[in-house]
């Protein structure tokens, strides 16, 4: 047993007033080899990603993270390498301090679709030397513009004239559900390639707007959903990379087939069905470029052009809101899978060249159906039409194995509810919205749509029966029905369980909908919108990070800002110039009215999320980059201001108040604005002093001091310790965001406790508050009142939803059916399971975790909580119980961290009033207990 040294134990002791400590650290068992301590690295990525293909950097970082048995262990320093075929290409040579995230190559510039490969070792402070890491590859992308040169875009079919602003449904020509609009085929492409020398390498780069499946010899490369991304296509098309190395090297014969189908997208909206906006830019187009390079040091390549053949496909119809048909009668055996086919009937394409943009390689935020969900059971409705229960609300789609006569046609419509005879309900979430398929007439077909999703739980089937069930007419049996949840999401980053069924409920309810929200953009929902509304990007960042790593999603949403943010002087009915404006969605396909095309709590997110993602991941390159937009965000705010004070958009969305969710109810713009704006303001302080503009840094924090007087001078009332009318996210803003001054913060966050337990501990704040309010309410101590507020069922909150039916978190507290039934805005909650209950933050100061704060809330009837984290720099990891009155503590700190822990003095009584111990400690494993 390691012993504490008598002096600390002793200062310990009277740290906590006389209370006996009996505080034990636990060995941390070593593994020793040769008599020397484990040191290594593991975890090495390339631009966030361990293997990457598509690296769009001739200068790309490296990181790495620290495996190492000695505890207290830093490293002090490291050697990188870089190989091109196993030739040394830059070398950095024994590099002092700490550096292992986002490590830069610092050789001569990286040559487009090429295979690198990198290694690096690592010195801690023990003298330990690691051995040198495997070589890790990676593939540069087409760095240059020239080299997609001899790539067209080519399409099946003209575009038409055709309109390229999103229009919402209720303005886009009258009746817009029976105008036809961009109704273009489907088409496939195919093309022959051949080769008579040995490959070392081959890379495949492909845009398919707007989305696309590659298939090399009839089987489709990679696992990805709805490639490339979404983005601004009037500005930009994303492309995607793929090694196809391995598989063109086992063709004996070197003669292969290249296969293309595409989907619509938001590329291209058609009607004909629901759809939330019209637009379009003009027919599907491809445009691939394959780069094959031989043993011999030759290189030869493969382009989209007028060699292709093409041909309408067996979707029938494509759209991202309306759904998907499929017609397995038009299905061409072998036109993707046999070098032999017969193509004299299809067409050669047509190059369509006035699509000219920027080229942007695709690295991160990729979908895949990365879950199956079974069905639960199955029944008639009251018309008697079978219906699946799935048992799960998520965003994805159906997946269907049938047997039926050629020709026979099976709809299948999904949705989250059911109306009262069970036939699905799609009310909320945007109808007509189906998947249809015809049956080819094989013995046993497949079916699941390719390039649309949607959120359901139940699937109504309409022209089919389960196979085993009564079929007098003969119709198509299903074997097997099933679903996967598309989603970006990948690995988890975080674990958490406790001893309280209903926060693991709440765990699962808002990973349900973090999960079928994580599309190309962090979206709504998925179904009636798909839309990237800005707002929960910063409120619901923290959130997601301890579930998910976000580094490349975030990358992404910033360069989506970017294409997104206004730059033109039109002025405002308000007079101001819509300079440097932040839309509420991105990437802006439609804009809305009312309010929502411009609310500075949504907007705001081009400034604090690129700032949140640099405390999470230590990525200077999100403000660097971004930081003169931000600041034209900023200069925009600043002009709208009078008496900096703000009051415009749309305040706390869906707080509970008297009238129905929407508009905020409580709470008045002004302040919600105000704040807001008055947080960015000290964010680009922060982040100017970081980049070293100090006469800027001063400036800007001299502005947020202004708006802070002028904000206490509209809205606080010192007689009652009250902002504005006292409303939960009036207090919690004000606290949270540092407008209160620090004589009164006591009586605000007192007044804020009181109101919550007045109202036995009701939630009221909404969409921009509830986030705050949890937050507020844990750094001023009241985590007690945070568990009473979120421990209910009979009042509306997570409890409610749950009670009420919901699988997934609803859009509303109160789990209206009139609303989304699956939606990401209010599951704020998750921060607090990983930062409160279970106790892991970062200490002020702290970036990517380097100083971790391990002060878990110990708060309510819970007995346990057992919460990990997987950083950039390794698992952190808090676990603690209570035993026979003791509370015992297991933590876990990665090498290259260190971390504050904060012991409680006390079990069972309110947070707020229990004084801490807190006890600095390195790398490694502790165990600790404290009881009276």
């Amino acid at each position: 047993m390691y012993m504490l040294p008598f002096m600390m134990l002793r200062a310990m002791k009277k740290q906590y007033h006389g209370k006996c400590l009996l505080l034990a650290w636990a060995l941390l068992f070593l593994h020793l080899h040769a008599g020397a301590a484990r040191y290594e690295v593991y975890g090495l990525t390339c631009e966030n990603f361990p293997r990457p293909v598509g690296v769009e950097s001739s200068h790309p970082r490296f990181s790495w993270k620290l495996l190492a048995e000695q505890r207290n262990t830093l490293q002090t320093a490291y050697e990188l390498e870089v190989y091109q075929d196993r030739q040394l290409v830059w070398a950095s040579g024994k590099r002092q301090g700490e550096s292992q995230l986002y490590v830069p190559y610092e050789g001569k510039p990286l040559q487009s679709a090429t295979r690198y490969e990198w290694r690096v070792r690592s010195y801690d402070n023990h003298g330990n030397c690691s051995p040198w890491s495997d070589r890790q590859p990676f593939t540069t992308a087409l760095l240059a513009p020239a080299d997609w040169q001899d790539a067209k875009w080519i399409a099946l079919e003209k575009d038409q004239a055709t309109v390229t602003d999103g229009r919402h449904l209720s303005a886009a020509y009258g009746d817009a559900r029976t105008k036809l609009f961009g109704r273009y085929r489907m088409p496939l492409f195919r093309r022959v390639i051949q080769w008579d020398k040995p490959i070392r390498q081959a890379v495949a780069y492909v845009s398919g707007l707007g989305h696309f499946e590659l298939m090399l010899n009839g089987r489709k490369q990679g696992r990805h959903f709805l490639d490339p991304g979404w983005s601004n296509y009037n500005r930009q098309a994303l492309y995607v990379a793929f090694d196809l190395t391995d598989s063109l090297k086992s063709i004996a014969s070197r003669r292969a087939v290249l296969g293309v189908m595409l989907g619509n997208g938001f590329y291209n909206i058609p009607t004909g069905r629901y759809f939330k906006l019209s637009r379009s830019n003009g027919a599907p187009k491809l445009r691939l470029k394959l780069v094959i390079r031989y043993e011999d040091g030759t290189t030869a390549t493969v382009v989209s052009d007028k060699n292709w053949k093409t041909c309408a496909g067996p979707i029938t119809f494509s759209s991202i809101y309306g759904g998907e048909d499929y017609d397995a009668r038009r299905e061409q055996r072998g036109w993707a899978s046999d070098a032999g086919f017969d193509d004299s009937r299809w067409q050669k394409p047509v190059i369509a060249g006035g699509y000219h943009v920027r080229m942007k390689a695709q690295l991160g935020a990729r979908m895949e159906l990365a879950q199956r969900v079974d069905t639960r059971r199955r029944y008639k409705n009251g018309h008697g039409r079978w219906v699946y229960d799935l048992g799960q609300n998520f965003g994805g789609v159906v997946s269907m194995q049938v047997r039926g006569k050629q020709g026979c046609r099976i709809v299948l419509v999904p949705g989250e509810l059911l109306n009262a005879d069970s036939t699905v309900n799609q009310d909320a979430t945007g109808k007509p919205f189906s998947y249809s398929y015809t049956c080819g007439g094989e013995d046993t077909e497949r079916f699941a749509p390719r390039f649309t999703y949607y959120g359901q739980r139940y699937v109504e089937i309409e022209g089919a029966v389960p196979a085993g069930t009564p079929n007098p007419d003969g119709l198509p049996e299903i074997d097997d029905l099933c679903g996967y949840l598309s989603t970006s999401a990948g690995q988890p980053a975080g674990q958490f369980v406790c001893s309280k069924p209903l926060f693991n409920q709440i765990h699962t309810l808002i990973d349900w909908a973090i999960r079928s929200n994580m599309a190309s953009v962090i979206t709504d929902c998925p179904h009636r919108e798909k839309l990237g509304w800005q707002e929960q990007d910063n409120l619901m960042q923290h959130s997601i990070n301890y579930r998910y790593n976000t580094a490349s999603i975030y990358e992404k949403l910033f360069d989506d800002q970017l294409l997104a943010q206004r730059h033109d002087s039109i002025r405002g009915t308000d007079g101001v110039s819509h300079e440097g404006c932040m839309p509420s969605i991105c990437p802006e396909y439609v804009r809305f009215s009312d309010g929502f095309e411009d609310s500075p709590e949504w907007g705001s997110s081009c400034i604090i999320s690129p700032w949140y993602n640099y405390l999470w991941y230590g990525d200077l390159r999100s403000i660097r980059d971004h930081y003169a937009s931000m600041m034209a965000y900023l200069g925009y705010l600043d002009r709208r201001a009078k008496d900096n004070l703000l009051g415009y958009g749309l305040g706390d969305w869906f707080d509970i108040g008297p009238k129905a969710p929407g508009y905020a109810q409580l709470t008045s713009q002004r302040l919600t604005c105000t704040a807001t704006y008055y947080y960015c303001t000290r964010i680009m302080g922060k982040c100017a002093s970081l980049l070293g503009y100090t006469a800027e840094a001063d400036r800007l924090l001299n502005k947020a001091e202004a708006i802070r007087q002028a904000y206490n001078r509209a809205f606080y009332h010192p007689e009652t310790g009250l902002y504005e009318n006292g409303s939960q996210t009036a207090q919690a803003m004000s606290l949270y965001m540092g407008l209160v001054d620090e004589a009164n913060r006591g009586k605000v966050a007192a007044r804020l406790a009181k109101s919550l337990r007045d109202g036995n501990y009701a939630l009221t704040a909404g969409d921009i508050g509830y986030r705050y309010l949890l937050q507020a309410l844990t750094r001023e101590g009241y985590g007690d009142v945070v568990f009473k507020m979120n421990s209910k069922y009979d009042t509306p909150g997570y409890g409610w939803q749950i009670a009420h039916g919901a699988t997934a978190l609803t859009e509303s507290w109160q789990a209206y059916g009139f609303v989304s039934n699956n939606h990401l805005m209010l599951g704020h909650l998750m921060e607090w399971l990983y930062a409160g209950l279970g106790g892991i933050t970062q200490q002020d100061g702290s970036v990517a975790f380097r100083t971790v704060r391990i002060a878990p809330q110990v708060v309510g009837d819970i007995s346990y909580a057992d919460v990990s984290y997987e950083s950039s720099r390794g698992t952190i990891r808090c676990g603690w119980k209570i035993v026979d009155g003791r509370f015992v503590l297991d933590v876990d700190i990665p090498a290259g961290c260190e971390a504050v822990v904060c012991l409680p003095a006390g079990i069972g009584g309110p947070a707020h009033a229990a004084p801490h111990g807190e006890l600095k400690v390195g790398s490694g494993h502790y165990h600790f207990e404290v009881g009276q």
